[in-house]
């Protein structure tokens, strides 16, 4: 029987690269892979500009090997598009799903076969990254000053093989639809993480069922900007802290209960803004604890060895003052009642 690959490919509103991006997904040697059966859906939601007709004239110059298929839908939102794509879309006999941003590069031909073979090698594994590296990380040619700092500070909070990066894994189908998002996370792959560990909230963590696949990685556009960065980081800050709110909140049912609770948050466009308003703020920390204010220091001072080096204590305080930023202005935009929304 040939492995049963299904291909998620997330778009909102790229309309500039969703044709190189379907070049690139057409290069890919899965196709030629006689003991693999893929399909690429190209998930467009929430998009206003011209993503679904320029995805659909590109799609019909491929081959009928490839066929990808044009979705789209209305309403927008990463989790929302992630329970369409693994409870409505994908083949009721998958065996490995790939979820895949509209807005990256693959570094190599073989990377989506590479996942989906080292998916089916490993049983236990529920998830399987790629590693993602930044554009001035990869090409670090003709950069600013700014992209340099960037570039330095890249991969300094994040271990990517314990992690899930929403830009490119893959799951067995089996676990996936074993889950639900729910509606609005401003970072779902966060929860998905805390969901994967777990079970859905009925085990303890087992870092074990999650793992990156070695020398496989993707290029990802970076911010370039002191004020897109801080944007970036105020989103992941919030989600953080909307996800925190949320296993609290699942964690009131009995475990037995717990993904029905999910599948109910899946369905209920306002389960996530209820939840929101329901347990935060928290005394003494607010809307957003403490610890992403102070988690990076709490790194650096694990490596003592760093205080004897001025370029890694240099960018640790600026590293430092932009968290500080970040955290007061994720504070006031979650009592101005921006938590839930759109990716």
């Amino acid at each position: 029987m040939p492995l049963v690959v299904d291909i998620g490919v997330f778009a909102h509103n790229e309309v500039a690269g969703i044709s190189t991006m379907l070049a690139h997904l057409a290069a890919q040697d899965i196709w030629t892979a006689d003991d693999i059966s893929a399909r690429v859906l190209v998930l467009a939601n929430g998009c206003t500009d011209a993503t679904v007709a320029t995805a659909r004239d590109t799609a019909a110059a491929f081959g009928a090997r490839l066929q990808p298929e044009v979705c789209d839908f209305p309403l927008g939102g990463k989790s929302r598009t992630w329970n369409r794509f693994v409870h409505d879309l994908a083949r009721a006999d998958a065996d490995v799903l790939i979820f895949c941003d509209a807005d990256i590069e693959f570094c190599g031909s073989d990377a989506l076969q590479r996942l989906a073979r080292g998916l089916r090698a490993r049983p236990p594994l529920w998830v399987l990254n790629s590693q993602p590296v930044k554009d001035i990380v990869a090409r670090p040619q003709a950069l600013s000053a700014l992209d340099k700092i960037i570039a330095a500070a890249s991969g300094g909070l994040d271990d990517w093989k314990s992690a899930i990066c929403g830009q490119l894994y893959a799951m067995p189908a089996h676990h996936a639809r074993g889950l639900h998002l729910p509606i609005g996370l401003p970072v779902e792959d966060g929860f998905l993480r805390a969901m994967v560990l777990t079970d859905a909230l009925t085990q303890p963590e087992d870092f074990s069922r999650i793992d990156g696949l070695d020398g496989l990685c993707h290029i990802y556009v970076s911010e370039r900007s002191v004020s897109a960065l801080i944007r970036h980081q105020i989103r992941i800050v919030i989600g953080s802290a909307v996800n925190a709110a949320c296993f609290a909140a699942i964690r009131n049912v009995t475990a037995t209960q717990r993904r029905t609770a999910l599948a109910t948050a899946a369905a209920q466009d306002d389960w996530l803004t209820n939840v929101i308003q329901q347990r935060l703020p928290r005394l003494p920390y607010g809307f957003v604890p403490v610890h992403f204010l102070t988690k990076r220091l709490a790194r650096f001072a694990r490596t003592p060895r760093d205080l004897l080096r001025p370029r890694r204590v240099f960018v640790a305080v600026l590293g430092f003052g932009f968290d500080l930023i970040v955290y007061l202005r994720a504070q006031v935009a979650m009592w101005r009642g921006k938590g839930a929304g759109f990716w």
